[in-house]
């Protein structure tokens, strides 16, 4: 496509339907289609080398969740009774899979690993959980020895204990994994379980607890029952976004911090956010504080209209703001590789929107079968995580000469990882001409055997992907004539 030149948007999305006008033969000169690989012969992405140190902090890791989760278990069932644990703990898991599915939704388009989504569950329904109940028992009792309401415990340290725990998860994956990190949606998403299971185990006290087991104990197990469902509309259903709401703040500090080649950003950054979800928490453990102290529910409502409501309207606009942002980084940082001849304009065109992204496996499927279609998913994750790596080395993230080694390293591993998933689906639609992209233009064979050079129309007619020329140098870390401003991409944005 010629760069720079305003075309017809929405090209791609036609990705899986037959190229308008009647289709041309391919020449028997033409590039020959690839054998079909076999179905257990699929590509894998090229995996993450684990040295002994990180292998020792892994294992740390893991048994300090897994301490953490037995001291809870063993606190709670302690504290509640078998019976009243068994009912919290159906209660509150219940709206745990809905929240969860709303992060993963989120992050549809780099998706994160299992693993580390998992971890940062984990380590906000135990890790947190288990710090944060012994600082604000501790709190509370000295309030008590002091003379002064345990209330207050709620508003002066379990903001500050709880949001600081809750973000020590994500932060760790910034430390040691911050390659993963695409931005802000990833920090929302990472902070977002780790609240969501902090939560969980939270409303296990209130349910079981203050629901279940104090109602029971004075009038019986039906008001206890009465007094689950009471305590799970008022908390869960009606403010069930309250955490993940507070630990999102910190989760914008650190997608920030984790795409900025400035120092200064990259501790300022979660330092702020962090500061802002203790305030946000605190402000809201606030609100039943004064309404119990003076009697004026008013103060409970005009706090829930008129600050948390806004806010949550707020967080959810800019998080579909940067889910659709964020989700353009393909046609931000991967043209280098349309102008080096790895990719096509038509390949990357159909990574920019889930649409186009669907429309391309769909085509994969009709031309490949099965195998086509799960070479199209891993061929669009590794070109996801290439626009990743390729962004990370255009904002200078790499400063260590060994940072950029490995950069250069995985590069190669990736850019081999798309030309093997590309075999199972290249030159095999009969409805496509026969070409190949250069890098700049395309070299078309005619029926009549002739061939020559085709500048790349403003909507393509050639399904991807066409036959590649043979394969360039990778880009690099530092290549020449691309320092600078970035330039447009050669073809039209994709719309949200």
């Amino acid at each position: 496509m010629r760069p720079n030149q305003p075309a017809v948007d929405g090209y791609a999305d036609r990705m899986a339907d037959t190229p308008p006008g009647s289709p041309l033969p391919p020449s028997p000169a033409a590039p020959p289609a690839p054998a079909a690989p076999h179905m257990g012969e699929t590509p894998r992405m090229p995996l993450r080398r684990l040295g002994w140190r990180r292998f020792l902090v892994l294992a740390g890791v893991v048994l300090l969740i897994a301490a953490c989760a037995v001291f809870m278990v063993f606190t709670l069932g302690q504290s509640l009774g078998a019976q009243a644990l068994l009912i919290g703990v159906v209660a509150a898991i219940l709206p745990v899979p809905v929240l969860v599915a709303c992060f993963l939704w989120l992050d549809r388009y780099e998706p994160e690993p299992l693993k580390y989504l998992i971890f940062c569950f984990a380590w906000g329904a135990f890790v947190s959980t288990a710090a944060s109940l012994t600082v604000n028992d501790f709190a509370a009792n000295r309030f008590d020895d002091w003379g002064l309401p345990s209330a207050l415990t709620g508003v002066l340290v379990a903001p500050f204990i709880e949001e600081l725990t809750k973000a020590l998860g994500p932060i760790l994956l910034l430390v040691f994994r911050r390659r993963e990190w695409s931005g802000i949606t990833d920090g929302l998403v990472y902070c977002g379980l780790a609240a969501v299971g902090f939560a969980m185990v939270e409303n296990i006290l209130y349910l079981g607890g203050l629901g279940y087991a104090s109602g029971a104990d004075r009038y019986g197990p039906a008001t206890g029952i009465q007094q689950v469902i009471a305590i799970f509309i008022l908390r869960i259903l009606l403010f069930g976004f309250a955490h993940p709401l507070f630990t999102s703040m910190t989760g914008v500090g650190l997608g920030i911090a984790s795409r900025t080649a400035d120092r200064r950003i990259r501790v300022l950054a979660p330092i702020a956010g962090l500061l802002l979800a203790m305030m946000l928490h605190g402000t809201w453990n606030l609100l039943p504080t004064l309404t119990q102290a003076t009697g004026e529910a008013m103060i409970m409502l005009y706090g829930f209209l008129g600050l948390m409501v806004p806010v949550f309207f707020g967080t959810v606009g800019l998080a579909l703001w940067l889910r659709a942002w964020e989700g353009r980084l393909t046609e931000r940082a991967l043209p280098d590789y349309v102008r080096a001849g790895w990719l096509s304009p038509p390949e990357v065109a159909a990574l920019s929107s889930l649409g186009r992204r669907h429309a391309a496996r769909s085509w994969a499927r009709r031309v490949a079968g099965d195998a086509g279609v799960r070479a199209m998913r891993g061929y669009q994750a590794a070109a996801t995580r290439l626009a990743l790596l390729r962004d990370g080395t255009l904002r200078g993230l790499d400063r260590k000469p060994a940072d950029q080694e490995r950069t250069a390293r995985e590069e190669r591993e990736l850019l081999d990882a798309i030309s093997a998933y590309r075999s199972f689906f290249v030159g095999r639609d009969p409805q496509a001409p026969a070409g190949v992209w250069d890098g700049s233009r395309y070299h078309l064979r005619f029926p009549d055997g002739t061939q020559r050079p085709v500048d790349a129309p403003d909507e393509p007619v050639v399904p991807i992907p066409v036959v590649l020329a043979p394969a360039p140098a990778p880009v690099g870390y530092a290549p020449p004539g691309w320092a600078g401003p970035r330039s447009a991409p050669p073809w039209p944005p994709a719309r949200p």
